[in-house]
């Protein structure tokens, strides 16, 4: 009788962070030590369980000839079409049983082999080390049969010296990849669950006498603008900066005069740390971080923090991210005036640092610690509070600060994200202090600011906000003393996030709010066949938090939302506004460092949308903070009458590192005068005929009183009251705000099945009345509406009344008229453009003429919801009708109803039908960002009471 004595797997649940790795150190490449990327195609095998297969297979010999392949950077669930499982989307529950430090027993385990060739020309002297730059969860690894070690700590860099392993031609590494470990505990962020080496595996040569590590301290002192540098290494060597005239032995301080780092002008100054074994390059950028009188200070200055919180994500390749892919998200970033990033919720692959060194982005780096998941026992066997579990926390936080510190843009540590309290944070918190005393220390959980250095909250609705500013928020002495920022807000779910320029105008208005970062920067769909983008449930998930996990300012595909248009407008380092009467523009210089002379001003008038003149302005080069009214010419004479107005905007004056010359930083727009509308006599009586009524151009069912054509334009469905939007993420809110989810209470109201009863039909002298009530089925209130149809013989106008009847105890989605086209295509409106807008997410609406399709109206969110309305439309041409309003309307065009749109969980559920669906809206219902934060501010409620509109129809063919 014999056995199989299943292979020791004790490491998977132990929650000491690993064994063998070196110690953490500064994340660098080197300018001539040898480097070999272990990156591309890996032999692999799936099993079940963590102890399914032995180690024989990372011995020397071993046949791996029948495995499968993945690529490395990558997440076997993201490959091989479903044959290696599927990915798992969890806001914070666990999806395995809370039994710290325990995990199942299918515990999904990938082997991983690859055979490499050491280069012949690779170095003999000095040692090697086999670097991981991300591995989720846990691995265990052998070079040549032996065993290196294992660690957790999925989104840090664990490195093992492998120089007396390396040999001349084949060498094999393999690597023992477990889904889930201990230290999944400890990485409960609101992101997919994705095993699999996800960054980088690199093979380092270490010259004899090469740095190992090296801290660069770069102050720079704003009132002298001297700036000190002292790098420390641990191997003696010098420091050469050619800019400076710097030649310096390791641990000597110098001082010099240098032109400072800040987000808006972000020096830096190239370097060399030389020692006998190699030189390693410097990028040096020279900044003070302080806390002083209760702000958050750079260089002297505080800071406005113009921030988003950025999930690492690609729809194809999850995490594992390349360097254009990083670049494109930071040049996004700049291009639409964001001044910060926060990492969350663990350290970024280190080449995004680089780039936010380069390009300018201020940034809070966060550890690779979220415990979420416990909130559900009320944190009871939190790891954060549980000493058997500090030793992996300092682990973690020290191979952050170690791999980070030399990049100038961080400006905060962070503990991490959502973990409670305990002392375990707060043993990480005193070892960072310790460690980088040039930093300050961030985490939101501590609200009574026990271990951090500034007093943070995620989506604090705009009244707290307020009384924070204020300081009457209470809190401890020490809380009290502290800034304030928001490290989520504004939560980006589907259509919108709206309030924005409400939150922006409490951050100017009060000196402690050093504004937010916006939750969050990328929708993370999965790009799928059928579905076009999965989300969470998509894969057949036990348990999932559905498309929460789709709240970026950026699509899949990385297209900007509307949501990241409207914060780029709200953000403006430019404020332009104007008195277009007596032609004076007034611009201030909201930028915190930078004066204005990289931009240039240029000017234009619109007479009804179109620009008849235009030409640059002359602005000063205005210091941060100063303001100038500058003149305009006088409005050119074309001899027309229309609406007029000024249109300025900043754009810069050269090519820069993030956008090209002439690219738009900000814009205002004020009106010359008020909108002029022409004059409608009602000349034209109705006229009764076999079932038939005529007035003026159009045609109407004498039963029903129903529009059937206007001209020769075919109309498919009269236009009648409408109150129904498919509801937002926003609208809906999320599960735990059950008094204000507005998208419920409407349902329970039955607003989305409004039924419509005939009361009269009225052909009088002058006019066509139809008289309605609008009601929900098994409810008292309702909607008196009345159509009044009148012409002046060429043109039809719709003049509509709506009075409320019972007691209406919530606003309304929408106010206004749908009806139906056979056909429509080109689209051009007089009103706000080029993208949709809201009440409350409106300022990037530009008043224009403009010109799209029906489909290009849409707006592709990844669950479907209301979308694509425009704003202040004065008049819009489709489908061979010209609709002017009066008031101005907001305007949507769809190929599919509302109720279609509701229905629909993703892009693919909608087909295009036969008729063009077009809503001409009185109003609308704010945003707000209830998905997560507030719902709209009361100013953008839709209420119920009385109102009138009117709609004047002709044709355009």
């Amino acid at each position: 009788m014999s056995f199989r004595t299943t292979p020791s797997v004790d490491y998977v649940e132990d929650v000491s962070p690993g064994s063998g790795a070196l110690p953490p150190r500064a994340w660098y490449a080197s300018s001539d030590a040898r480097s070999l990327s272990l990156n591309g195609s890996w032999r692999f095998r799936l099993s079940a369980t963590a102890g399914a297969e032995d180690d024989s297979f990372a011995e020397e010999g071993y046949d791996a000839g029948n495995w499968a392949e993945v690529t490395v950077p990558g997440h076997w669930v993201l490959q091989g079409d479903g044959a290696f499982g599927s990915p798992i989307y969890t806001n914070h529950l666990y999806p395995f049983p809370v039994d710290p430090p325990y995990v199942p027993t299918e515990n999904p385990t990938g082997d991983h082999l690859r055979v490499f060739d050491l280069p012949s020309d690779w170095p003999s002297d000095g040692g090697a080390v086999l670097r991981f730059d991300g591995v989720e969860s846990c691995a265990r690894v052998w070079l040549n049969g032996t065993e290196l070690g294992e660690f957790k700590g999925s989104r840090l860099a664990h490195e093992f010296a492998v120089g007396e392993l390396l040999k001349p031609g084949a060498n094999v590494l393999a690597v023992r990849v477990h889904q889930w470990s201990a230290g999944s505990y400890l990485e409960d962020q609101d992101q997919w669950w994705l095993p699999g080496i996800f960054r980088d595996v690199t093979l380092l040569h270490r010259p004899a006498g090469s740095v190992a590590d090296f801290f660069v301290h770069a102050s720079y002192d704003h009132t002298t603008g001297e700036g000190t540098l002292r790098v420390d290494s641990d191997v003696d060597g010098r420091v050469l900066v050619p800019a400076l005239d710097i030649d310096v032995a390791t641990g000597e301080p110098v001082t010099v005069a240098v032109e400072p780092w800040t987000a808006e002008t972000p020096k830096l100054y190239d370097g060399v740390l030389a020692t006998d074994g190699e030189r390693v390059p410097l990028r040096i950028g020279f900044r003070t971080v302080v806390l002083e009188d209760g702000l958050v200070k750079v260089n002297g200055t505080a800071v406005l923090f113009k921030g988003v919180n950025r999930h690492e994500w690609h729809p194809e390749r999850g995490r594992a991210l390349d360097l254009e892919t990083m670049r494109e998200d930071v040049l996004l970033m700049k291009r639409h005036n964001l001044n910060a990033v926060r990492t969350s919720h663990y350290p970024p692959h280190p080449a995004f640092l680089d780039l936010c060194d380069e390009y300018g982005l201020w940034v809070i780096d966060e550890c690779d610690l979220e415990t979420h998941g416990f909130t559900e026992q009320d944190w009871r066997d939190n790891p954060v509070d549980d000493d058997r579990w500090t030793p992996a926390l300092l682990d973690r936080a020290a191979r952050m600060v170690e791999r980070d510190k030399n990049h100038p843009s961080i400006v905060f540590w962070s503990l991490g994200n959502e973990a409670g309290t305990g002392r375990g944070l707060t043993a990480m918190a005193e070892w960072i202090h310790g460690r980088d005393p040039e930093r300050l220390v961030h985490y939101e959980g501590d609200w009574n600011c026990r271990d951090t250095d500034v007093y943070s909250r995620m989506y604090a609705f705009h009244d707290e906000v307020e009384k924070i500013g204020q300081r009457l928020d209470g809190g401890t002495h020490k809380r009290r003393d502290l800034p304030f920022i928001q490290c989520e807000y504004a939560h980006a779910m589907g259509n919108g996030p709206g309030g924005l320029a409400d939150y922006q105008e409490l951050f100017e208005k009060y000196d402690r709010l050093q504004g937010g970062f916006i939750w969050e920067w990328i929708d993370h769909g999965v790009k799928h066949a059928e579905l076009g983008y999965a989300y969470g449930g998509d894969f057949g998930e036990e348990l999932h938090d559905g498309n929460f996990v789709c709240d970026g300012l950026v699509f899949p595909d990385r297209t900007p939302s509307p949501g990241l248009i409207e914060y780029k407008k709200v953000i403006e380092p430019v404020r332009i506004e104007g008195d277009g009467a007596n032609g004076i523009v007034h611009v201030t210089n909201k930028q915190d460092f930078a004066d204005l002379s990289a931009l240039a001003f240029e000017w234009s008038c619109q007479v009804d949308g179109e620009t008849v003149e235009s030409g640059s302005l002359a602005v000063p080069a205005l210091a941060p903070g100063e303001s100038a009214e500058v003149k305009l010419p006088e409005p050119p004479a074309d001899g027309r009458g229309g609406e007029r107005q000024w249109t300025v905007r900043a754009l810069l004056a050269d090519d820069t590192s993030w956008a090209a010359k002439g690219h738009v930083v900000a814009w205002g727009q004020f009106a010359v005068g008020a909108r002029p509308l022409p004059p409608f006599p009602a000349t034209d009586r109705p006229v009764v005929e076999e079932g038939r009524i005529t007035l003026g151009p159009a045609g109407f069912d004498a039963r029903t009183g129903a529009l059937l054509s206007v001209g020769g334009v075919e109309v498919g469905a009269t236009p009648r009251l409408d109150v129904w939007r498919a509801p937002t993420d926003n609208d809906d809110g999320a599960e735990w705000q059950t008094d204000t989810r507005y998208g419920v209470l409407w349902r329970t109201l039955g607003l989305h099945r409004m039924r419509h009863r005939l009361v009269s039909v009225e052909a009088g002298d002058d006019a066509l009345t139809v008289r309605t009530r609008v009601a929900p089925a098994a409810r008292e209130v309702g909607l008196d509406t009345v159509y009044r149809w009148t012409s002046d013989g060429e043109r039809l106008r719709l003049s509509v009344s709506v009075t409320p009847e019972g007691d209406w105890t919530v606003p309304l989605p929408r106010l206004g008229v749908r009806f139906g086209l056979p056909e429509a295509d080109g689209v051009e409106w007089f009103g706000g453009g080029p993208g949709e807008a809201y009440p409350d997410s409106r300022t990037a609406s530009m008043i224009g003429r403009w010109r799209s399709t029906v489909d290009r109206l849409q707006t592709p969110y990844v669950r479907p919801q209301e979308n694509g309305a425009r704003a202040d439309v004065r008049w819009v041409e489709l489908g061979g009708l010209r609709i002017e309003g009066d008031p101005e309307f907001w305007f949507t065009a769809r190929r599919w109803t509302t109720e279609q749109l509701d229905a629909a969980q993703h892009r693919t559920d909608l087909a295009a039908g036969d008729t063009v669906w077009v809503n001409l809206d009185h109003g609308l219902h704010g945003i707000g960002s209830q998905s997560c934060g507030p719902g709209p501010l009361p100013q953008y409620f839709l209420k119920a009471e009385p109102v009138e509109y009117s709609f004047v129809f002709s044709t355009t063919r």
